[in-house]
C-alpha cells in the first residue's frame, strides 16, 4: 500500500507531526511526504489540497492518503467532492477506526487546528495507530459485518455512478486553481510516474 500525507499550508507545522506517526503505524505501506511543509512559497487552502489528493488517488499514484486541516471538516467535504475519493473525518481514535472498518475509504481528514483537546499529540497518535490497527474493510461490529459490507459496497457503487471521472472535473477548475495545483512539483511527479 503507498500511502500519501498531504495537509493545508494554514496546518504545516503539524505535517511532521503526521508524517512521522503515519509512517510508524502503517506498518508495511510506504509513506509518501507531499507537505504542504512550514517553508514552502505557495500556500494551498483545503480546496488546492483536495484537488490533490484527487488525482493521486485517481491515477493510483497513492491508494490512501492522510490529511486535514484546521477543522478537519472542510478537508473532508472538499474531498468527497472530488471523484473516486471517499474521505472519513476523525477527530477521535474511534471514529478513525469505524472509517476504516465499516466505510474502507481511500482517505482521512484530521481536525489539525484544534490540537485534539487537551492532549493534543497524544490524541494524533492514538488516532493514526487505531485507523492503522486492523486491515481496512473488516466491518464492525464483527456480528454485523457482512450488512456493514455489503452496504459500503453498495455507497461505493452510487458515489462512482454519480460522479464525473476526474479529468473531466479538472477541465472545468478556474485557471489559477489549475495553475497553483500543477505547481506542486512533488505530487505531480508521482502522478507523472503513475500515468507512465
Amino acid at each position: 500500500m503507498k500511502i500519501g500525507v498531504i495537509q493545508a499550508s494554514s496546518q504545516a507545522g503539524k505535517n511532521e507531526l503526521l508524517y512521522s506517526l503515519t509512517k510508524k503505524y502503517s506498518k508495511d505501506a510506504e509513506v509518501i511526504n507531499f507537505g504542504c511543509f512550514p517553508n514552502d512559497e505557495i500556500k494551498y487552502s483545503y480546496i488546492d489540497i483536495a484537488v490533490l489528493i484527487g488525482m493521486l488517488l485517481s491515477t493510483k499514484a497513492v491508494d490512501f492518503v492522510v490529511t486535514g486541516c484546521s477543522s478537519g471538516q472542510g478537508m473532508m467535504l472538499a474531498c468527497n467532492s472530488m471523484p473516486g475519493v471517499l474521505c472519513g473525518y476523525a477527530p477521535t481514535p474511534m471514529d478513525a477506526y469505524l472509517f476504516a472498518q465499516i466505510n474502507d475509504g481511500n482517505a482521512i481528514s484530521l481536525p489539525l487546528g484544534e490540537e485534539y483537546t487537551w492532549a493534543g499529540e497524544e490524541n494524533c497518535e492514538e488516532t493514526i495507530a487505531k485507523l492503522f490497527s486492523e486491515p481496512f474493510g473488516g466491518g464492525y461490529p464483527k456480528s454485523e459485518a457482512e450488512r456493514k459490507l455489503r452496504d459500503t459496497a453498495l455507497l461505493k457503487e452510487i458515489r462512482r455512478n454519480s460522479q464525473v471521472e476526474y479529468r473531466e472535473l479538472f477541465a472545468t477548475l478556474d485557471p489559477e486553481t489549475k495553475r497553483k495545483v500543477l505547481s506542486k512539483l512533488d505530487v505531480m511527479q508521482y502522478v507523472n510516474k503513475a500515468l507512465k
